[in-house]
């Protein structure tokens, strides 16, 4: 579904990528972790589109995404972005119904098909309930559960996600990240999510990438990626790494900091 190739990105005179490259099949959930200012968003935005690549290249099935139309890349994937604005006054089913843009023929059209999607988008999270309320009603965790949903209503094969169970309560943070883990189990859509809780990345992701100085130190399953000298050589953390025999899961504890360099 997406290829990234030797993907190297700046912001002025300032490297935050160099030659990066992986791949995410089918039906993966891939989780994007690693420090503050290693570049996952930037990553994040390079894959979606919004940001240049400096060097190297991004495939999305096969084609290179600094070649495709917007709307064709909005066919294929939807982005669910860490903060949006959304007017106050927007109902939830106004809000998504904008998910449909990509696929009306006219700007202010709506088709049989496309108020099934919306539809079928409700009722896969949920939120059929507050339909009809306005967006300024709802909790932040209310409000992230419709951003999913709109993304959803262009009916992508591809979802992302930054951050999204930032600032969120953990009862918002499990029901967020156990509805992208359904639909990525249930309806076969790839999912690829920046992610500061590695607890929680461990636990819902099939797949991790840890960011380091610029480029992949480490990618595979948590079990894989999530060990204490990888956490060591990344965060400059002492962590202790057991698997949850009750979540069946690899779960970090920091113990402390290391307060130096990492060889």
């Amino acid at each position: 579904m997406i290829t990234c190739k030797d993907v190297g990105a700046c912001y002025a005179e300032k490297t935050v990528l160099r030659e990066v490259s992986f791949s995410v099949m089918k039906g993966e959930f891939l989780g994007i972790i690693g420090p503050n200012g290693t570049g996952k968003t930037t990553l994040l935005k390079i894959l979606t589109g919004v940001k240049r690549v400096s060097t190297g290249e991004v495939l999305i099935d096969g084609k290179r995404l600094a070649t495709l139309p917007r709307k064709e890349v909005a066919r294929v994937m939807a982005v669910v972005p860490q903060s949006t604005f959304v007017p106050p006054l927007f109902t939830v089913d106004d809000v998504v119904s904008i998910g449909r843009y990509a696929h009306r023929t006219g700007r202010f059209t709506e088709s049989r098909e496309d108020r099934d999607a919306v539809d079928a988008a409700m009722r896969k999270t949920a939120t059929e309930r507050f339909r009809n309320r306005f967006m300024n009603e709802l909790s932040g965790g209310e409000r992230q559960e419709v951003l999913i949903t709109r993304a959803l209503a262009q009916e992508p094969s591809i979802l992302m996600l930054d951050e999204p169970t930032a600032n969120l309560d953990i009862l918002h943070q499990m029901k967020i990240l156990g509805l992208i883990y359904q639909l990525v189990r249930e309806h076969a859509i790839t999912a690829v999510m920046v992610i500061h809780d590695l607890n929680l990345a461990a636990r819902f992701c099939s797949r991790l990438l840890l960011l380091h100085g610029g480029g992949v130190l480490a990618d595979g399953t948590p079990e894989a990626v999530l060990t204490s000298k990888n956490l060591a050589e990344a965060y400059l953390v002492e962590a202790a790494v057991e698997f949850s025999r009750v979540i069946r899961s690899p779960q970090v504890t920091v113990i402390g900091c290391l307060g130096r360099e990492v060889d």
